[in-house]
């Protein structure tokens, strides 16, 4: 059995163990461990998913049961710099996923997207053959939105497996995707990411916001200017709460 690598330090932020890296550090990490961290899961966290987590102790445990909590939110990172670690960087879905799709051209590895519709997958695919010619797309599935059979979701594990893939991304949005993978660890027989939006960012669905916001951790406020219904409910309650509670700490 191959070693696993010393893991990356962490910094606690509100009770979960946020990973102090960056892209290159973590990119290296996961290609060191692809093998060893088979059937397991990386968990990219912001702010909504760590104040989620400190106000529910189950997904608090997801969370931590990942060999990664990647800083996805900005305001992570930075809060790790001010406790000490000088080198924590913001690692986001969108980008670990464009970068390890860039990065199967020289080194192969076989993607399995689940998530999103049909109709993002499918501009998602002819994306990927455009801009990343040397990643191996192994299989796409746009799972129903509702619960799964338990005999539907065996049929779903084994349909994946059968694909061979090494990455499955996973992009089912938050809380949801976190707790599919944790249901599914050593069950399907690859490394998931959870990712969110991604599909819909690198589908051309979304737009990412310009670089400055994102510098400044404004990309929140970029993503609510554009869908002020459904986000802002969930920006006043979490925002305000983490803010209220880097205050105190």
């Amino acid at each position: 059995m191959e070693k696993e690598h010393q893991p990356l330090p962490t910094c606690d932020i509100m009770g979960v163990h946020i990973a102090v890296t960056d892209m290159e550090k973590t990119k290296a990490l996961i290609a060191r461990n692809l093998q060893t961290w088979r059937g397991r899961y990386i968990c990219v966290a912001n702010v909504h998913t760590t104040v989620t987590a400190s106000r529910d102790a189950a997904y608090r445990a997801v969370q931590n049961g990942a060999v990664l909590a990647l800083p996805d939110g900005g305001p992570l990172s930075q809060y790790s710099r001010r406790k000490g670690f000088s080198n924590a960087a913001r690692v986001t879905g969108p980008d670990l996923m464009r970068e390890l799709l860039q990065d199967s051209a020289k080194t192969p590895c076989r993607h399995f997207f689940y998530g999103s519709t049909p109709e993002t997958l499918d501009l998602l695919r002819r994306k990927i053959e455009t801009a990343y010619p040397g990643a191996v797309i192994a299989g796409m599935v746009s799972p129903p939105f509702r619960a799964l059979t338990p005999e539907e979701d065996a049929a779903m594990v084994a349909r994946i497996n059968a694909a061979k893939p090494d990455l499955v991304w996973v992009g089912l949005g938050a809380p949801k995707q976190e707790r599919w993978m944790a249901d599914h660890q050593g069950a399907v027989q690859a490394l998931m990411i959870g990712v969110g939006a991604a599909f819909d960012y690198e589908a051309g669905n979304i737009r990412r916001a310009p670089q400055w916001m994102q510098r400044c951790s404004l990309e929140w406020l970029y993503r609510l200017l554009q869908d002020p219904r459904r986000l802002l409910g969930r920006y006043l309650s979490t925002n305000l709460r983490f803010l209220w509670w880097t205050c105190r700490h």
